[in-house]
């Protein structure tokens, strides 16, 4: 490098730094800026760590300042924890003299682990605030956690170290059977509205026993995690209807992220597996969210399961994923999964009345209504389809086609659609679609919008402009719809009886 060049190289960052006063600060005077002047965690259960939040802090001068002390209030005993620009301070409880540079901010991350007794009492919101400064000059940012008391379920630590597991179809799962005698839960086969549950793995149903699920029930699974209903066991849920938005009297199943970015992300846990030999499955006013597979139900026949008034929302594979089962339902609601949000695979008996399936997924590899009498392998594995009978019900989403019938002609196919409304395009070459063979279909409306209230909130409910008002044979009614609304006559379509949109 030539010599001028390098005297004016040092000129100019001698230059820059005469004009800088990074190296020196003033007290902060009580005037910072920020993201938010209050801080909600959202909804934890108790013991159980929030995700973390963000606050940022602004300095608007032109002067760069020292703050103090950042700290909570609460000191070392506050639940909440903090690191600020990556320091973690005492504890992550208490910051001294943080530098905040002239027109520049900082980050504050903040988390919790509280307990239920940590809550206020009254309302179970558990408070506390993050303190700027001191004197005149103090700032607080308030931070809000409602925390719910909940029976944690989960598998064992074995003597061995080793964690519990329960085995089905040569594969082990890390799960754990319900006791009906446990020595903290008491019996853990009947779940009440009295506490949520939080489940962590498969909670399995001993051989032989029931679980019942009480109107109002609450219970979220975490990652990987289900409920499992093997052989000669049996699932009852005893829902009922609600009068108000809150659905006080259904039973709901989702995950345990509470937090409101998670409220409709699919595949936060497993599923609900009603395994083959498992019988008289009843499942009333439950509603299950975020799920990879809603219901996978299994069984050859005899395994029989019968749902009515439920909703089945955002499952990442299937909403209903039944392989040669049995399946008796009505008044349910089936929106947005990755690959179908009903399946009817490898055969079986099915009779669904008054439902309304829908699938707006954003994937390319999907479908709302499938129907087959195989299994697709290297050879494939064949079974009666018995029945798959469709009455008043409503088939639609995003796609052209919306309905699926894959037929090996070596197995009984038995399909029919009474009054419904289907979406498929009707120039098919193939003969399993002509809409005009009474065999199959009879009363069919093709490609109408149904013209649903809120596909992306889920409300699929509908009113006197859809194509499916009024449109149901009474032949097939089923006097109350999914809220308990009196069905009109001529009944309309689907799961829900019409209703004037709010304003």
């Amino acid at each position: 490098m030539r010599p001028f060049s390098l005297l004016y190289i040092i000129t100019i960052l001698t230059t820059i730094c005469s004009c800088r006063s990074d190296f020196s600060t003033v007290p902060s005077s009580g005037k910072l800026g920020f993201s938010s002047d209050t801080i909600f965690l959202d909804t934890v259960f108790s013991t159980i760590s929030s995700s973390t939040y963000i606050l940022k802090v602004y300095n608007h001068s032109k002067e760069d300042i020292s703050i103090p002390t950042i700290k909570l209030s609460q000191g070392l005993n506050s639940k909440y924890r903090m690191t600020v620009d990556g320091m973690q301070g005492e504890n992550n409880k208490i910051f001294n003299n943080v530098v905040l540079l002239a027109k520049d901010s900082l980050y504050v991350f903040i988390e919790t682990t509280p307990n239920i007794s940590d809550a206020n009492p009254d309302n179970f919101l558990y408070e506390d605030n993050i303190e700027f400064d001191s004197g005149n000059n103090l700032q607080k940012v308030t931070l809000l956690t409602l925390v719910k008391d909940a029976v944690f379920l989960y598998p064992k630590r074995l003597e061995n170290g080793e964690t519990e597991t329960v085995t089905f179809d040569d594969t082990e799962f890390k799960g754990f059977y319900l006791d009906e005698n446990d020595a903290v839960n008491g019996n853990e086969l009947h779940f009440t509205n009295q506490k949520p549950y939080v489940i962590y793995g498969y909670a399995t149903v001993p051989e032989g026993k029931k679980v019942i699920f009480d109107a109002g029930a609450r219970v979220y699974f975490h990652n990987n995690s289900g409920l499992i209903v093997p052989q000669s066991s049996t699932l009852e849920c005893n829902g009922t209807a609600s009068t108000t938005s809150k659905q006080e009297n259904e039973i709901i199943f989702e995950g345990d992220r509470q937090e409101a970015p998670y409220a409709n992300i699919p595949g936060q846990w497993a599923t609900i597996w009603l395994r083959d030999g498992s019988t008289n499955n009843n499942i009333n006013h439950l509603t299950i969210k975020n799920a990879t597979i809603g219901l996978k139900i299994d069984g050859h026949s005899q395994s029989t399961c019968t749902i009515k008034n439920s909703q089945i929302y955002n499952s990442s594979n299937y909403g209903i994923l039944a392989q040669n089962a049995k399946i008796a339902g009505e008044n349910i609601v089936i929106n947005s999964a990755g690959k179908a949000a009903l399946a009817c695979t490898y055969g079986g008996n099915y009779l669904f009345t008054h439902c309304t399936f829908n699938n707006y997924w954003n994937g390319v590899s999907q479908t709302t209504l499938s129907i087959s009498n195989y299994k697709t392998a290297a050879n494939p594995e064949i079974m009666a389809l018995t029945q798959a009978t469709f009455n008043n019900c409503i088939i639609y989403g995003a796609y052209s086609n919306e309905l699926n019938l894959d037929k090996n002609a070596s197995a009984l196919f038995e399909y029919q659609f009474n009054n419904c409304l289907l979406k498929h395009e009707t120039n098919s070459s193939n003969p399993l679609y002509n809409f005009d063979d009474n065999t199959h279909y009879k009363n069919i409306i093709t490609n109408q919008n149904p013209h649903f209230l809120d596909i992306a909130k889920n409300k699929l409910n509908i009113n006197n402009t859809s194509a499916a008002f009024a449109k149901g044979n009474p032949a097939y009614l089923i006097p109350l719809d999914i809220n308990g609304k009196t069905r009109t006559l001529p009944p309309d379509l689907g799961a829900y009886q019409s209703m004037p949109f709010p304003e």
